[in-house]
């Protein structure tokens, strides 16, 4: 058995888990932070049997957007003034890892 661990952009996560759940796979979201920039994401977790990772990585990858955001980017003081500069930073989409599963038990 696999856990595919994908970390989706808020914006996406709702239709990614309705496509995983349409194709009986269970999901479990977990929200997170990064520090770079503002908006949010979701750890997103499923395990199945190693022939079904394919299929959740289409389904991910199906469902989810880039986009082109403008970051607040650096302050910095140099020579007096004052430095705020902007940077164009491409967000969403996903990014997907999956680990081996030595047990998994349900109560």
């Amino acid at each position: 058995m696999k856990l595919v661990i994908s970390i989706v952009a808020n914006s996406d996560v709702d239709k990614v888990v309705s496509a995983l759940g349409n194709k009986g796979f269970y999901v479990t979201k977990m929200s997170i932070r990064g520090q770079f920039l503002v908006d949010g994401n979701t750890t997103l977790l499923s395990a199945c049997q190693d022939e079904k990772v394919p299929e959740i990585y289409d389904i991910i990858k199906k469902n989810v957007s880039k986009r082109i955001v403008k970051s607040p980017g650096v302050t910095s003081n140099v020579h007096g003034s004052l430095l705020n500069q902007s940077v164009d930073v491409e967000v969403g989409g996903a990014t997907a890892f999956t680990v081996n599963i030595e047990d998994l038990v349900k109560f």
